[in-house]
């Protein structure tokens, strides 16, 4: 292992970039920052198929050859939010809430479990839920049982973490939440104290943190219904 671990570190320095396109069956256009876009070899070592849009590659800095494939790059403050792979949280342990069991198995758990009925319809499926009540009333432990009944990566995020006081933190934080979300597909994530960020419109002529706020909300609703929306992410919102 040491001697690996060597001959890693004598190797010459990579390019990271990403994949914007594939074209072919051997090449990509990769996009390097600062230098710019490049069609790139592909190394006869690497799998074609594990190469998308968007994924991060290491190029020889010789030849630009991409020779490694790298895991997405995901804010540490992301990382540090609770994931849990299956809850053990089960619809038996909460009592008094039978018709909010019944809507979220009809708007989540069905969609995760069924999508070919959503399909056969022609409609599309729910991107989410939003709970509300009082502290105490079951609204996490809600979350958590229907993860557990759909066998979904559950994902915990306050919505207070996303308030951040640099202009496109909180955004790039929602990004970076939804690509760590897709990478443990299915998942659900869960976002407590969502009226942190949910707050109403602001004129333009308001502050800098409330027009931070806005810029972090319209990022979660990119995330929800833009071009990269995924059936295999749902969405459980608390207040």
């Amino acid at each position: 292992m040491l001697k690996e671990e060597l001959q890693l570190l004598q190797e010459p320095g990579s390019y990271v970039g990403e994949v914007v396109k594939v074209m072919g069956k051997s090449k990509v256009l990769v996009k390097v920052h600062p230098e710019g876009k490049y069609v790139v070899d592909i190394g006869k070592n690497i799998d074609i198929t594990k190469i998308t849009p968007s994924t991060r590659v290491a190029l020889r800095n010789d030849s630009y050859v991409l020779h490694l494939i790298l895991p997405s790059k995901v804010d540490p403050l992301v990382n540090l939010m609770k994931v849990e792979k299956v809850p053990d949280s089960t619809y038996d342990m909460i009592g008094g809430l039978d018709q909010q069991i019944k809507e979220i198995k009809d708007v989540i758990e069905l969609p995760i479990k069924h999508p070919e009925l959503f399909e056969s319809l022609g409609i599309a499926q729910p991107k989410g839920v939003l709970l509300y009540g009082p502290p105490g009333t079951g609204k996490t432990l809600l979350a958590r049982a229907v993860a557990h009944h759909t066998d979904c990566t559950f994902i915990r995020v306050s919505g207070s973490e996303l308030v951040q006081k640099y202009i496109g933190e909180g955004s790039r934080m929602v990004r970076e939440l939804f690509v760590m979300a897709r990478e443990r597909a299915p998942s659900i994530i869960f976002m407590n104290e969502i009226d942190s960020i949910g707050s109403a419109r602001m004129e333009s002529g308001s502050g800098n943190g409330d027009s931070e706020v806005q810029r972090t909300m319209l990022e979660l609703l990119n995330q929800l219904d833009g071009f990269e929306a995924s059936n295999k992410i749902k969405t459980s919102s608390a207040f």
